[in-house]
């Protein structure tokens, strides 16, 4: 990491014992697992932010339009679902 900076991070003696745990295992150092952490909870709530904009701008009127037009094919041979 080029770009860096420090925070002085004060956690509670259970959660922080948890991490380095989990760090340990992971065989990364505690900085880089918080880091890391951190990084995934932002990503989580960019997603959350990003669909809640796009259901303000949703239509769902003309998405049940969609959903209940007439005509288009029917399923072929071969377009079955797979269980997985």
């Amino acid at each position: 990491m080029r770009n860096t900076s420090t925070y002085p991070l004060r956690l509670p003696t259970s959660v922080k014992s948890a991490a380095e745990k989990l760090a340990k295992e992971e065989g990364v150092s505690l900085n880089q697992f918080v880091a890391t952490a951190v990084a995934e909870k932002l990503s989580a709530m960019n997603t959350a932010t990003f669909f809640a904009e796009r259901k303000k701008r949703a239509n769902f009127e003309a998405f049940h339009a969609i959903l209940t037009r007439q005509g288009g094919e029917t399923p072929r041979d071969g377009d079955e679902r797979v269980a997985s």
